[in-house]
């Protein structure tokens, strides 16, 4: 699988800017992970910047894949409660748990797992930032780094992998992707932080390209509130 390329660690906490696709990646790579045999695989829904796309409303799909959902509300799932669930700590002490968790998508999101750090130091995580191109806050190399220097900061965590999800929802094309393939080696090359795969639709997964790291294929599994 190539999930299993991507998460060389036990937890992997998925961060980036508003609208990068941050949370569409992190269910479809913890519903890969789930399909390895045996494996008991955890995603925490943290976010709580983003009104609209939240790994939670995935529940049932997640959960009939055998995905135990967390969330930082579980009574009200339309309800901005900066509280982190008790279950949290399931995922940072039980070793024998695949843990995802989806990060709110700025510095001030990100510093829900602040309190956390001691916790997380101890563990074996990776902090992954995932670059979109076609933000236009981000999409200059400096604009990347400096944001993500932000949520470091905020963190206290170090990051130790780049994904590009550089998309247009349904008007994306392998032009985007490679956009993003660029701007994240631009970001990479400035950091010393690897990239870790490109996402890609299926439907515009090219076997014959070569974007310089593996290609990680996805479903689209969030949509707009009004579709």
């Amino acid at each position: 699988m190539v999930a299993d390329r991507i998460c060389t660690h036990r937890v992997s906490i998925i961060t980036g800017h508003y609208g990068t696709g941050k949370t569409e990646f992190a269910v479809n790579l913890a519903l890969d992970l789930a399909s390895g045999e045996g494996r008991r695989v955890m995603l925490a829904d943290l976010d709580i910047v983003n009104p609209y796309f939240r790994s939670r409303e995935r529940r049932p799909l997640l959960e009939a894949a055998g995905v135990r959902v967390i969330s930082s509300s579980q009574a009200c799932s339309d309800a901005d409660v900066p509280a982190l669930p008790a279950e949290l700590l399931t995922i940072l002490e039980d070793r024998g748990v695949t843990g995802v968790l989806d990060i709110g998508g700025d510095p001030v999101g990100a510093r829900v797992l602040a309190r956390f750090r001691p916790k997380i130091v101890q563990e074996d995580y990776q902090l992954i930032y995932v670059v979109n191109a076609n933000r236009p806050e981000v999409r200059a190399v400096d604009d990347a780094v400096r944001y993500l220097r932000g949520i470091e900061a905020t963190t206290g965590l170090t990051c130790t992998g780049l994904v590009n999800n550089t998309h247009l929802c349904g008007e994306t094309t392998p032009r985007d992707i490679q956009k993003g393939a660029d701007l994240a080696q631009a970001v990479s090359a400035q950091t010393g932080i690897p990239v870790l795969c490109h996402v890609v639709e299926e439907r515009l997964v090219d076997p014959s390209s070569d974007l310089g790291a593996p290609v990680f294929p996805i479903t689209i599994k969030m949509k707009k509130p009004w579709e």
